[in-house]
């Protein structure tokens, strides 16, 4: 039997789910962004904010980092008695006293009774906390949202992965063209100094000593080799594409080796004045920069 496949994820996703029971009506929603870390933020109605503690440890099975809200509209529609009372009376009168400060300044009003499912003071929670046995299908609901919110990272993140493979691909191709291209530099600049000296020492009277020349082109030499720079900046784009295929919580490592890829390119670009070569350096920039913008988005 083959192995599932394994994601690389997005941060960036939502998920729902809507579950109807005896004794319950409740509906998830997850959203997120990308973070650093991972940030959750709660949203839910009053009777179940004692369960928040047992919910995030949920969350925080399913989810590595990003800014994850998680909200909760639920409806207790049990005949026990366990059921939080909406304070009917109450919430009239504060949209009626919100209707009126809106008419007095000339302002359109349209209520929000999504916003009243937060608003402590419109629930009686005299009665009894929520039941073990509704606690668990709130689980099994905040479960589900989450496998749908998982769903579309893993949709998103196979989107991202392919993008960022095509451009990493691409790179390659321009290793192998500055790896061509760096001898044929070296070559001329050396015959470029050959003759800018002999054409002093001409001025001069003088000859170019052949010892002394090669004395000037090891120098040269050296600081036109790029062969070290270019042996890592291909071995860094072999490991972008490893960690791509390795899938998982890759974001942090496909960060830092796009980081060590710039300082190559930077060292490369600097070394090697050529026209030709400048324009790949320049592209080459360009796409680890949009990797790096795709590759903040992954978890």
């Amino acid at each position: 039997m083959s192995e599932p496949k394994v994601h690389v994820r997005s941060m960036t996703g939502f998920g729902r789910s809507l579950i109807e029971t005896s004794s319950a009506i409740q509906q998830w929603e997850v959203r997120s962004v990308n973070s650093r870390h991972l940030e959750i933020k709660w949203h839910l109605p009053p009777a179940a904010r004692s369960l928040e503690t047992r919910l995030e440890k949920v969350v925080r099975a399913a989810a590595l980092r990003g800014n994850v809200g998680v909200s909760l509209h639920v409806r207790l529609t049990g005949e026990d008695g366990t059921s939080a009372v909406f304070k009917d009376a109450e919430a009239n009168s504060m949209i009626a006293a919100l209707r009126a400060l809106a008419k007095t300044n000339g302002d359109d009003f349209r209520p929000d009774y999504n916003a009243l499912l937060s608003v402590r003071e419109l629930w009686d929670t005299s009665g009894e906390s929520i039941e073990d046995e509704i606690a668990d299908q709130l689980e099994s609901g905040l479960v589900l949202a989450l496998e749908d919110w998982n769903e579309s990272r893993d949709t998103e993140g196979d989107a991202l992965v392919t993008d960022i493979r095509v451009r990493i691909l691409r790179m390659e191709e321009w290793t192998g063209l500055l790896s061509d291209r760096a001898p044929v530099v070296k070559e001329e600049r050396l015959a470029t100094l050959r003759e800018r000296l002999s054409d002093a020492l001409a001025a001069l009277g003088q000859e170019l000593e052949e010892q002394r020349f090669l004395q000037e082109a090891v120098v040269l030499a050296d600081r036109l080799d790029v062969s070290e720079e270019l042996t890592r900046l291909d071995a860094h784009l072999a490991r972008l594409l490893d960690l791509l295929r390795a899938g998982g919580d890759v974001g942090r490592r496909l960060d830092f080796t796009l980081q060590e890829c710039f300082r190559e390119i930077n060292t490369l670009g600097n070394k090697l004045t050529d026209v030709q070569l400048s324009r790949v350096v320049v592209d080459f920039k360009n796409e680890l920069e949009k990797c790096r913008e795709q590759v903040q988005n992954l978890e």
